[in-house]
């Protein structure tokens, strides 16, 4: 397969008449103008989007219907908005749809199940007064049953929210030996214990901004060791509810290049016309690009990568290449996986993305294969 685009960005630049060859589900090599036979596509063609916390989409949520035919769906959906691999995320839930969950993403990952990296679990060892719509009921410390799940090698990459002040140094320990990635978040930890597991080799916060105790004057809480860690990266829900545009320009600024990361935290709605659904009791309205309980408690959101890339180029005034890097590149350096996934070039993963000016998702591939256009 040749592929000729007006323009391709490969992570570091774009190339003007450029014809990117595919073969067997990778890029075979990346050629100077337009070959014979080449697909001529009108856009800018670049990496897929990888989205590390994705709770649901094409009217599916994975807490309630954890199987394969889930994330089949849930990856068709997001494909129509230039994603092409995630870890889907499991809302805090009880240990037995936990189970589920992992069965399901290891199925998955046995069957090679497009676009399926791993799992991600949200919870539920997480800080009651900083839960959000987490039912509280199930909020707890790690037990026996959990560090079984966290503990088995056939998920793929796994990664696990938590809140550091409930849980101890030895469980970070045994988490970070059991191959498991582990990013603070719904934490309403002091600085100095933020700080403290980070020194451990903890390197990630969840929704920056979002359910973590903030940043004053006298206490720098998980905010400002997010901020203060050139370590650990950042992910950031830029729908212009979780977070003020200029708070996430702050942020930018604050981290090295490649550690801010566009994630959508996206529910069920994306991808349907689904505008509401009820979550463990309590009723979840979409408004527009706004998903909230009627109270006004935000509920995951109705974010897609390619207008995330799309808010931080209008919003955060970032070049498109910095905001692109922030959906594929950056995430595929924080899940240990940039030497296949998260730019263009030979001997990588066919997964791309073909968008226009207005930030509209034409075409997706995974593997080579056209998943969406």
């Amino acid at each position: 397969m040749l592929l000729t685009a007006d323009r391709v960005f490969d992570g570091k630049q774009f190339l003007t008449h450029t014809t990117v060859e595919v073969q067997d589900g990778r890029i075979k090599a990346i050629h100077d103008g337009v070959l014979p036979n080449a697909e001529t596509l009108n856009g800018t063609l670049t990496a897929g989007f990888i989205d590390y916390h994705v709770n649901g989409g094409g009217g599916r949520l994975f807490n309630f219907e954890p199987c394969t035919d889930t994330l089949k769906v849930m990856v068709r959906a997001h494909a129509q908005f230039g994603t092409t691999a995630m870890l889907p995320t499991l809302i805090t839930d009880s240990a037995d749809v936990m189970a589920q969950a992992a069965d399901a993403v290891s199925k998955a990952i046995e069957t090679d199940q497009a676009g399926i990296l791993g799992i991600h679990f949200e919870g539920p060892h997480l800080s009651v007064p900083k839960k959000g719509v987490h039912k509280e009921s199930f909020v707890r410390p790690i037990g026996e049953i959990e560090r079984g799940i966290f503990e088995r090698s056939d998920l793929g990459i796994k990664l696990v929210t938590l809140a550091p002040e409930n849980v101890s140094d030895d469980d970070i320990h045994n988490l970070l030996n059991g191959d498991v990635k582990v990013s603070i978040g719904h934490s309403n930890a002091s600085y100095e214990r933020a700080h403290r597991v980070v020194s451990l080799g903890v390197d990630g916060f969840t929704h920056l901004f979002n359910a973590m105790s903030p940043f004053t004057s006298r206490e720098p809480g998980v905010l400002g060791a997010a901020l203060a860690s050139d370590s650990a990266w950042c992910g950031i829900i830029l729908d212009g509810h979780h977070m003020h545009y200029t708070s996430a320009k702050i942020a930018h600024a604050a981290k090295p290049r490649g550690k801010l990361l566009l994630v959508t935290d996206a529910m069920s709605t994306i991808g349907s016309e689904q505008q509401g659904f009820e979550f463990f009791g309590v009723e979840v309205i979409r408004d527009g690009d706004k998903l909230a309980t009627p109270e006004g408690t935000l509920a995951g959101s109705a974010l897609d990568m390619i207008t995330a890339v799309k808010n931080a180029v209008e919003h955060l005034g970032l070049e498109l290449g910095e905001a692109l890097n922030m959906a594929s590149l950056y995430p595929a350096e924080y899940l240990g996986l940039d030497d296949v996934r998260g730019s263009i070039a030979a001997g990588k993963q066919a997964d791309l993305t073909l968008f226009d000016e207005t930030f509209t998702v034409h075409k997706t591939w995974i593997n080579g294969e056209l998943v969406h256009g």
